[in-house]
């Protein structure tokens, strides 16, 4: 308990928009803690202070350990397998022998020997949590948290197994602390970021380049916040556009997109790649771009990377000649033809208007069924995007997107005739 007599819950996570490897998703674990874990915990009189703000350099010191130690409650959501918070679950697995409560996404996979311990799931929907099972994974937490309250009985594999183990003891000093550094550096870096993503929307990607750009102060190497600077460094075209993209490529390195399985990765250094393909017309950065969307799709099955990979053949066979022509102009229509394939059903789905990203997965199959042909079916969906009021860069995007797939299918038409 902190200094006041009030119990502190420890959770155990990482944030942001994180990529789950096993199914290719992105999981926005900042809803994961907003909508589910932070109300369940504070219901229950909690303080509740987030793991993955207490300060250091990286390595898991003594701050963290004395939380561990130390916090009532421990709840470690180990979606996307992100290594520090199993690491950290198991260091509160040797420390206390009871009230550890352990969640997941319902679709990914128990990493190392965790599946004989009860495991709380939850469900996103795109990236996103939707309202209703927000609200089932709330109240089913807070009966956990009482259930974990109340038992005598060890939840820590360590304890259940060791049962004369004694628990470790430390004295109240710095605890307090502690704990105020923790929350003071958990709401800096949550304004940080939402004042990051409100610029975003606005389309003021200089306020957003210097709101994660303080971020990553914070958290170096932390993935979502290096895309998000990333996305905005480009998008503001400072001082001049082709530095811009020098300057997000320099940042979105940092995550080895040749490498990666996360789509958001591998789409961004694509979407940097193809923006200087059209500023220098080099054929290296077209060549580039083509190979991390088809990364993104191949691996992920990512609709934003199937989009931009097909793009990428159309503009390959412009400049190909005889049967390479002809092989990137059946590989871009095949590639739209599976993305339009893997959307519809998507949208048919009965969890669809729980999913945060209506608007560019409208935007996408526009985009492919302009370039297929199926004119009167794309004007239907762009409506359906528009009424998703997207911000003005995000009309820019779609525009753009929306006369590079017309002329995707005019250059296909006309090369059929001459052929």
């Amino acid at each position: 308990m902190d200094a006041s007599g009030q119990p502190v819950c420890f959770v155990v996570m990482g944030f942001g928009r994180k990529t789950d490897y096993e199914s290719g998703r992105a999981l926005d674990l900042d809803a994961t803690y907003s909508e589910i874990i932070a109300p369940a915990a504070e219901a229950k009189g909690y303080r509740c202070i987030r793991g993955d703000k207490i300060s250091h350099t990286g390595l898991i010191d003594l701050p963290m350990y004395e939380m561990l130690l130390r916090a009532d409650l421990v709840i470690a959501d180990i979606s996307t397998g992100n290594v520090n918070a199993v690491y950290e679950l198991g260091v509160r697995h040797a420390l206390r022998p009871r009230s550890t409560i352990i969640m997941k996404e319902s679709r990914g996979r128990l990493y190392f020997d965790l599946n004989h311990i009860n495991t709380f799931e939850y469900e996103h929907l795109g990236d996103d949590i939707g309202s209703r099972e927000a609200r089932r994974a709330k109240a089913a937490l807070a009966a956990l948290i009482d259930g974990a309250e109340n038992s005598r009985n060890p939840d820590s594999p360590v304890y259940t197994f060791l049962p004369k183990l004694q628990q470790p003891r430390l004295t109240d000093e710095e605890y307090e602390s502690l704990l105020d550094s923790a929350e003071d550096e958990q709401a800096r870096l949550a304004t940080l970021l939402e004042a990051g993503e409100t610029a975003i929307k606005s389309s003021d990607f200089g306020s957003a380049v210097l709101a994660f750009s303080s971020a990553r102060e914070l958290r170096p190497g932390d993935t979502y916040i290096l895309q998000r600077l990333a996305l905005s460094t480009y998008k503001a075209a400072k001082p001049s556009k082709f530095s811009a993209l020098i300057d997000a490529l320099r940042i979105i390195e940092d995550l080895h997109p040749d490498e990666t399985n996360d789509p958001e990765t591998t789409g961004l250094a694509g979407a940097i790649h193809k923006r200087l393909w059209q500023e220098s017309k080099d054929p290296v950065q077209l060549e580039r771009a083509s190979r991390l969307y088809r990364r993104g799709f191949e691996i992920r099955r990512d609709y934003y990377n199937g989009e931009n990979l097909a793009l990428c053949y159309d503009w390959l066979a412009e400049a190909a000649s005889g049967s390479d022509r002809v092989f990137y102009r059946i590989s871009a229509m095949r590639t739209r033809q599976e993305v339009v394939a893997l959307l519809k059903p998507i949208i048919e789905s009965d969890t669809f208007q729980e999913r945060s990203d209506h608007k560019w997965i409208f935007a996408t199959l526009a985009h492919c069924l302009f370039a297929l042909g199926q004119t009167d079916e794309a004007i239907a969906v762009e409506t359906k995007f528009r009424e998703e009021r997207p911000a003005a860069w995000e009309v820019q995007t779609f525009e753009e997107g929306k006369s590079a797939a017309q002329r995707a299918r005019e250059m296909s038409e006309s090369e059929l005739e001459a052929g």
